[in-house]
């Protein structure tokens, strides 16, 4: 019968697509060891213009990359979704069977297993994709943020406003030690403790290739009260900060105050 005859091939089709998937797992790993590999070469050039045009070269790649990667799982998903509509197929035939008495209730469960399988995979697929589609646009944004950033341009002791974060270039030599000040003027004022997300360096800064090693990251809205306080305090004694009031791809995640100089790319 073609419900069994088919099982062999099925077999088969499995283990084409479960090389395949293999195949592009191994992908990104690939992309990163050639991405340190260059990296490693072009130790030591030029300072800031190689540093951001190697940045560039690096984000073009990652983002072709990414690309070369979602076209095939765009294929894969084709290949997915015929097996579930085969699956599909193959579960209405063994309903039939079913009713008649031909086949047995676990020959039915077996074929009704096959099909959620495939829709399993072709669901994962469909998120592998979206995921893709996230990451090519978030690395994007986070190019054109960059670039304007960079053309601001912040003289000592001044405050820049805009609608995403507000940025002061206090005259002070703050480092991380002085961090007392900050954490007892707001213990004082609030009775409790100050909310600091990151002191130093932490995992989200190495992952977007931030120096936060002499800045902390606390969590307070810049417009809310506690916040307005905190930054009043910087301010008062010329203590440089970044208060962002949104998420900044490869920035900033949300809304928080940065304590120190701008962090900048490794």
């Amino acid at each position: 019968m073609y419900i069994f005859g088919t099982k062999r091939r099925n077999r088969l089709e499995a283990g084409n697509c479960s090389r395949l998937v293999r195949a592009l797992l191994v992908l990104p790993l690939v992309f990163l060891i050639t991405l340190t590999a260059d990296g490693q070469r072009k130790k030591g050039t030029s300072p800031e213009k190689s540093k951001t045009s190697e940045l560039s070269r690096l984000r073009e790649e990652f983002v072709k990359a990414t690309k070369d990667y979602k076209s095939s799982l765009e294929k894969l998903l084709e290949l997915y979704e015929r097996n579930a509509h085969k699956a599909e197929d193959q579960l209405t035939q063994s309903k039939e069977l079913f009713s008649q008495g031909l086949i047995s209730r676990a020959q039915l469960t077996e074929s009704e297993a096959a099909v959620a399988s495939a829709n399993d995979k072709v669901n994962e697929t469909r998120r592998q994709i979206g995921t893709a589609d996230t990451q090519i646009a978030d690395t994007l944004l986070e190019a054109q943020a960059e670039a304007q950033m960079a053309k601001i341009v912040v003289r000592k002791g001044a405050l820049l406003r805009t609608a995403a974060y507000i940025r002061y270039n206090g005259p002070a030599n703050w480092s991380l030690p002085d961090s007392w000040k900050i954490q007892r003027f707001f213990q004082d004022t609030f009775n409790k403790p100050l909310p600091v997300a990151v002191f130093g360096q932490g995992a989200i800064h190495d992952r977007w290739r931030l120096d936060h090693r002499n800045a902390m990251d606390v969590s307070l809205h810049p417009d809310g009260p506690e916040g307005q306080a905190l930054i009043n305090f910087l301010r008062s004694n010329g203590i440089p900060f970044l208060a962002f009031r949104a998420a900044i791809p490869g920035t900033a995640t949300g809304p928080h105050i940065h304590i120190g100089r701008p962090s900048h790319r490794f």
